[in-house]
């Protein structure tokens, strides 16, 4: 870890300079990039801005649904954030990615806004928690995607291959796995919201 980098996002979490756009000489983006790496993103350092002391905590693992979407990221957090170390899963609500660049290279860091008793309330990763999850976003996919397959299993040649109608096929597809997409992080929230009560 770089000293200058842990005092940039310390002071940005602490003093909002990052509203401003600015971290001690380092243009902070919010334009969209485009495309994202995920290995990009796994390098990202994570900050709590409940806890703006503490060190930088790392992202495990990014969880995708059969939207091929992002839905969650699993932060491993660092003891100095208050979490005992336990490994969060964080819904797409509840963090935000700032691009800056360093060194000529555009980076990433991950800004978790909540407060520290809701974090306190964020899921705890395992495999019981994963089981579970994948679950409730498979029921989710059935009854919102209304018989679309996965996206990672379909494909518009695929359909197109069937003939007259792949094209309206392939737009119902479409338009089930977008409202079944919209479901799983629905549901994902509400497990969330649900584990703050």
């Amino acid at each position: 870890m770089i000293p200058s980098r842990l005092t940039r996002t310390a002071l940005v979490a602490s003093t909002g300079l990052l509203v401003a756009g600015l971290a001690i000489g380092v243009q902070a983006q919010f334009e969209a990039q485009g495309l994202y790496s995920a290995r990009d993103i796994l390098d990202a350092e994570v900050h709590f801005e409940s806890a703006p002391e503490g060190q930088p905590s790392e992202v495990a693992d990014i969880l995708l649904g059969d939207d091929r979407k992002v839905h969650a990221i699993v932060v491993d957090t660092h003891d100095s954030v208050g979490q005992n170390g336990d490994t969060l899963v964080i819904t797409n609500q509840h963090y935000r990615l700032v691009n800056f660049e360093e060194e000529g290279e555009t980076q990433h860091d991950i800004i978790v806004g909540t407060d520290a008793e809701a974090l306190e309330a964020m899921p705890r990763y395992d495999q019981e928690w994963m089981n579970t999850a994948r679950q409730r976003a498979r029921e989710a996919w059935d009854s919102a995607g209304e018989g679309a397959e996965s996206a990672w299993h379909q494909t518009r040649e695929g359909l197109e291959r069937i003939g007259e109608g792949a094209e309206s096929a392939w737009e119902r597809t479409q338009e089930g796995a977008e409202r079944a997409g919209r479901r799983i992080s629905e549901t994902l929230d509400e497990w969330t919201r649900d584990s703050e009560n």
